[in-house]
C-alpha cells in the first residue's frame, strides 16, 4: 500500500467516525440524561435521510432537503417521547428494549408503505461536487471533506451547549439528580422531550449527510445503530467526549482493517482468498477493540465509575 492510499483510507475513516458521531451523540444524550435504551435511535437516522431524500427530488435544493431532515427526524423524535418514551422512564430496560424494537418494525413498515421497498438516492450538491488536491498530492472528493467539516463543527457546538449554556447545566444536573432539578423547578418533562429532539435531529442529520454518498434504504438505520452503541461503549455512556473518541477509532478502525488485512493476508494466500477473510476478520476489529477498551476500562474511556 502506498502512503497516499493510506492517508485517503485514513480521511476515510475520518469521515466515517464524525458521522458515526452525530447518531452516536445523541444516542448517548438520550441514555446519559433519561437512562433509556432507545433502539428505535437508527429509525429516526432512516427518517431523515428518506426526508432528505424526497425534498431534494420535489424540489432539487440540498439546502431544503437538510432543513427537511433535521425537522422530520426532530418532529419525530419529540412525538416518539411525549406518546410513548415517557411512559417508559420509570419501567425496567427490557420493556424499554421491547418498546423501542417495536417501534423500529413501526418506522421500517411505515417508511416503505410511503415510500416503496426501492432505494431513493441523493445528489450530492455541484458546489460539493469533484475532488481538491490536499498536500502531499491527495486527490480527495470535496463533498467527503465537506462532512468532516461539518461533523468537527457540530461536535465543538455541542460541547460549547453542554458545558457553557444554561440548557447544558440543566442537561447535565438531570443526568445526575433529576428529581433535585425539578423541585428547582426546571420542567422535566420538556427538558427531556427537548434533549430526545436534538438527539434525533442529529440522527437525521448524519442520515440526510450520509444519504448522498450511500443509497437511502429501510433499515439502513440499523447497521448504523450498532455501530452507535459501540462507540458510546468505548467512549464512555453520557460522554460526549468520549462519543467522539471512540466514533473516530471505530470508524478509523473500521476502514483501515478492512484496506490492511486484505493486503496483509495477501503475503500468505492466494488474492481472492486473502479478500474475503481480510474482510471478515475486518468486520470483527471494532468488537475486538470494544473488549480491549471494556477489559482496560470497564466504564468506558471517559465514562464515570459507578
Amino acid at each position: 500500500m502506498t502512503l497516499l492510499l493510506f492517508l485517503e483510507q485514513v480521511l476515510n475513516g475520518l469521515q466515517s467516525g464524525v458521522m458515526l458521531f452525530l447518531t452516536a451523540a445523541g444516542l448517548t444524550l438520550v441514555f446519559g440524561v433519561m437512562g433509556l435504551i432507545n433502539l428505535a435511535h437508527g429509525s429516526l437516522y432512516m427518517i431523515g435521510a428518506f426526508a432528505a431524500a424526497a425534498i431534494a427530488a420535489a424540489t432539487g435544493s440540498f439546502t431544503l432537503a437538510i432543513i427537511a431532515a433535521l425537522t422530520a427526524a426532530a418532529a419525530a423524535g419529540a412525538l416518539v417521547e411525549m406518546v410513548v418514551i415517557r411512559r417508559l422512564y420509570t419501567r425496567d430496560h427490557l420493556d424499554q428494549v421491547l418498546a423501542t424494537f417495536a417501534l423500529i418494525l413501526i418506522f421500517s413498515e411505515a417508511t416503505r408503505w410511503v415510500f416503496g421497498s426501492f432505494p431513493l438516492y441523493l445528489d450530492i450538491p455541484d458546489a460539493l461536487s469533484g475532488s481538491v488536491r490536499l498536500p502531499g498530492g491527495i486527490e480527495y472528493p470535496r463533498y467527503r471533506l465537506a462532512l468532516i467539516a461539518v461533523g468537527l463543527t457540530l461536535a465543538a457546538g455541542l460541547f460549547f451547549l453542554i458545558s457553557r449554556t444554561r440548557l447544558g447545566i440543566q442537561i447535565r444536573a438531570g443526568e445526575s439528580d433529576r428529581e433535585m432539578i425539578a423541585a428547582l423547578g426546571v420542567n422535566i418533562s420538556k427538558l427531556y422531550t427537548l434533549v430526545f429532539a436534538l438527539g434525533a435531529a442529529l440522527a437525521g442529520f448524519a442520515g440526510a449527510l450520509v444519504g448522498a454518498i450511500q443509497s437511502v434504504q429501510v433499515g439502513m438505520g440499523e447497521p448504523v445503530l450498532i455501530l452507535a452503541f459501540v462507540v458510546i461503549v468505548i467512549g464512555g455512556i453520557g460522554s460526549i467526549k468520549g462519543a467522539l473518541v471512540g466514533a473516530v477509532l471505530v470508524g478509523l478502525t473500521d476502514t483501515l482493517g478492512g484496506v490492511l488485512l486484505p493486503e496483509a493476508l495477501r503475503l500468505f494466500m492466494a488474492p481472492s482468498d486473502a479478500a474475503a477473510v481480510g474482510s471478515a476478520l475486518a468486520s470483527m476489529l471494532i468488537y475486538l477493540l470494544m473488549a480491549v477498551v471494556l477489559i482496560w476500562r470497564p466504564h468506558g474511556l471517559y465514562g464515570m465509575r459507578a
